[in-house]
């Protein structure tokens, strides 16, 4: 029998994974793992080797990680009912399976027998470390616990990935539930042509709208909404958007209030059946920073060294708002910061985020930054040419799941392995989640390509026209692709210690780091030239965006401190806060943090997909964000050093960072490449805080 889902083609056929195969494949995939561990668990100890034990576990889940992996993926980029269905039944049965695994008694004997033997002396040192995590993680996953403790951490993970995926769908769902149809033109005064044109395309193909009667239609996908508060000046029109955002995830049958507070309590149970005091501690266990109080302490440190500027933007920003109207300076509403902000920046920099758009379409973007990855790491990118079908044969093209996707190979110049492959995926669908992500579909080896895709919400075409994003939107996909580069060139020959299966503190390194090519006039000269001319950025206008790059820099910096201290005061003093108000909790925990508005925004923890659309995900860990941009701005500094553009500097990143995947620690990866430890104080100087 056929089992597309679980397919060991290597060019997935999307037209076959159908809800219908859902579960006979994820169900024949269960089996398929469970004889594989069965298998493990049978053999004599006395005998057992390496390669039948741990090597053999690495490979017991593989098929079945396929098929769920490729369903979650088609669930976040083609969601539709029957498909979620399908998915919700059978969560439960995957979450226990792979739950069961690290509680398995007779799988931890002869690991823990092996893993301990002599034998292991022997290996090469990424299998002594495979034995090592792979140890540890049966540890904090309960695998010495008492049979009865250990059933109830099995409970909890079923439980929490149930309570997850519910969090996530009602996200996605009270998100496409909203919608602004505004069909008086005058109201739309200040909103940028790209953004109008957008807003009539999508009003018609809704049909809202006609040539004979136009309308403008909103939804709360990014591209759509955040123009209108930036530049449009009816404040009745930005509060309703501000309004219908303010509530995703937080009313009817979409509310997650209760959600919040189960999961959290499970994760917290979980924490302390594994003898931590705190989720944050067991999280953090094997990351760079150890515990919650040593992140915490982190983000408490930077917050104490940039607050004085926090309050000083929102001071700047209530005076300007006040020189402009001839009206009082006083505290500003939610709805009125981003457009404020805008009309500032744009009157003291003279720059518009629409004239520079002309300058970064999505495709000369794409091809800027392959040619810059390509002379850094000694790679060829190249695209394929695809096809979109609903059945039937795809005549010998790569299938993708959607018209607009994209795919592409990576080759290494030097050799011409074939070192993976990879679908792009950048604009909003109402059947996509929001946001932008980089995920692995299969992980290869050294001499096996790997497979993974890169995904955004980013401006779309509007009438066939070229899509034209904002600079921004540009650093997403740099963020992104760094990402993916971090899979690509992994060259680890243990697939569950290769490409970003790292420390989640480690983990945005080689993202944050590709950002950097951005900002600097040599690498956007590569990619940032005008649609229709080919000119690149000007140089008054490029001197406008650096002068710009700090602008209420304070404000952005506070806004990631303040998610990170949220998300872990919440998973280390728990039972502070438990089954309170979710919006006096988060404006308790944030008094130091939030900006004084008018009125009082609804807590994001309602809508933190970070945090809450995962079992584990970010949760105790969004402090990572700003952890990797202190290591990226310090390991950047070499890079200015020796040359941006420097291929032996970017062949040391690729060596040190991007091949090595988990294969030796995060802080001895790091020092490798920059000789020392990080440095706090580039960051700051980077952002104009120092």
């Amino acid at each position: 029998m056929s089992h597309p889902f679980l397919s060991s083609d290597f060019h997935i056929r999307w037209s076959e994974l159908v809800a219908e195969a859902i579960e006979p494949d994820i169900r024949h995939g269960l089996e398929l793992a469970k004889a594989a561990v069965e298998e493990i668990c049978a053999q004599d100890v006395a005998t057992a080797t390496y390669e039948s034990t741990f090597g053999a576990l690495e490979d017991a889940t593989e098929v079945l990680g396929h098929g769920w992996g490729r369903l979650n993926h088609l669930d976040s980029v083609a969601n539709n009912e029957k498909q979620r269905e399908g998915l919700n039944k059978m969560l439960p049965e995957v979450s226990d399976f792979y739950s069961s695994i690290a509680l398995n008694e007779r799988l931890w004997a002869v690991l823990k027998a092996v893993g301990e033997s002599d034998a292991m002396a022997d290996l090469d040192a990424v299998r002594k470390r495979h034995v090592e995590e792979t140890l540890e993680d049966f540890r904090q996953s309960g695998a010495d616990l008492p049979p009865a403790e250990k059933k109830r951490v099995a409970e909890i993970e079923a439980e929490l990935s149930k309570l997850t995926q519910e969090y996530s769908e009602h996200v996605l769902d009270s998100t496409n539930a909203w919608e602004l149809v505004v069909e008086d033109e005058e109201k739309l005064a200040g909103l940028p042509e790209s953004a109008k044109a957008g807003a009539l395309a999508n009003a018609k193909a809704k049909g809202v709208a006609t040539d004979e009667k136009p309308a403008w239609r909103f939804t709360l996908q990014f591209p759509s909404m955040y123009p209108v508060m930036q530049h449009v000046h009816d404040d009745g029109i930005r509060k309703q958007v501000w309004e219908g955002s303010a509530k995703v995830g937080g009313y009817g049958d979409y509310d997650n209030t209760p959600l919040v507070w189960k999961i959290l309590a499970l994760r917290q149970e979980k924490a302390e059946i594994l003898g931590f005091g705190n989720f944050a501690d067991l999280t953090l266990l094997r990351r760079m920073a150890k515990k919650g109080g040593e992140a915490l302490g982190f983000v408490e440190n930077l917050h104490d060294r940039i607050e004085t500027a926090f309050h000083a933007d929102l001071k700047q920003l209530e005076n300007f708002k006040a020189a402009k109207t001839g009206g009082p300076v006083e505290m500003l509403e939610p709805w009125e910061v981003a457009y404020w902000s805008e009309r500032q920046r744009q009157e003291s920099y003279d720059l518009d985020d629409e004239v520079m758009r002309p300058y970064f379409p999505v495709d000369g973007v794409m091809a800027g930054m392959f040619e810059i990855a390509s002379k850094l790491f000694r790679i060829s990118i190249k695209q394929l040419e695809t096809v979109f079908v609903e059945e039937g044969d795809a005549g010998g093209k790569v299938e993708v799941w959607h018209p607009e996707v994209s795919f592409y190979e990576i080759h290494d110049v030097k050799t011409g392995a074939h070192l993976g492959s990879f679908y792009a995926d950048w604009h909003p669908r109402e059947s996509k989640r929001g946001g932008a992500w980089m995920n692995s579909l299969h992980t290869g080896g050294p001499g096996e390509p790997h497979l993974g895709l890169i995904i955004g919400n980013m401006s779309p075409p509007v009438d066939g026209k070229t899509a034209l994003l904002t600079h921004s939107e540009v650093e997403t996909i740099f963020h992104e692709f760094g990402h993916l580069l971090h899979g690509m060139l992994s060259q680890v020959p243990v697939k569950s210690l290769s490409g970003t299966n790292v420390p989640w503190d480690f983990v945005e390194l080689p993202s944050q780091i590709m950002e950097n090519y951005c900002w600097d006039r040599e690498s956007l000269d590569m990619f940032a030239r005008h649609f229709e001319t080919g000119e690149p950025i000007p140089q008054d206008l490029f001197d406008k965006m650096i002068a710009a790059r700090n602008y209420m820099s304070a404000t952005a910096f506070m806004r990631q401190l303040a998610l990170g201290k949220l998300d872990l005061e919440l998973h280390i003093h728990l039972e502070k806060y438990a089954g309170r108000n979710l919006d006096e909790v988060d404006r308790e925990i944030l008094a130091d943090y939030r900006a004084q508005l008018k009125t009082d925004t609804p807590s994001m923890l309602r809508r933190f997909n970070h945090l809450f659309s995962n079992p584990t995900g970010y949760a105790a860990g969004y402090y990572s964000y700003k952890w990797a941009e202190v290591l990226d701005a310090d390991a950047f500094t070499r890079f200015q050093k020796e040359g941006v553009l420097n291929s032996e500097t970017g062949a040391a990143f690729r060596e040190h960072i991007l091949s090595k995947g988990n294969s030796a620690p995060a802080d001895e990866l790091y020092r490798r490449f920059m000789g020392r430890d990080p440095e706090l104080e580039p960051l700051l100087v980077r952002s104009g805080l120092a």
